[in-house]
């Protein structure tokens, strides 16, 4: 379940840093910056991305403003995967696993 986002990743005349575009707006007007997995505290989805992009490693940097996400990469680190993080960002259920049932997440019996 969860939408996927489009996302195209533009070239930068910056070396070492990577842009991407997407389909939608993940912080309306606001700017946001991280320096460090440390910086991405909130639960809104820009905080979330950065967590997730920080994780993959070989990031120093994320700025989201709107539907621009810009990634300055480590020393020598590639964009390779970063596209999919963000794609991936809304998915909340991957193949072969079965979203939780109404009765689980309610903690009622099923009617008869």
């Amino acid at each position: 379940m969860g939408q996927p986002i489009t996302v195209v990743e533009k070239p930068t005349t910056t070396p070492g840093v990577v842009r991407f575009e997407t389909n939608r707006s993940l912080t309306g007007m606001g700017h946001e910056r991280y320096r460090s997995r440390d910086d991405a505290t909130g639960v809104r989805p820009p905080d979330e991305l950065a967590r997730r992009l920080f994780d993959r490693g070989g990031i120093d940097a994320v700025h989201v403003y709107s539907n621009v996400i810009t990634v300055d990469l480590a020393e020598g680190a590639d964009s390779a995967g970063l596209r999919e993080i963000i794609h991936d960002l809304f998915i909340h259920y991957r193949p072969g696993v079965l979203p939780p049932s109404d009765e689980s997440l309610t903690g009622t019996a099923p009617a008869e």
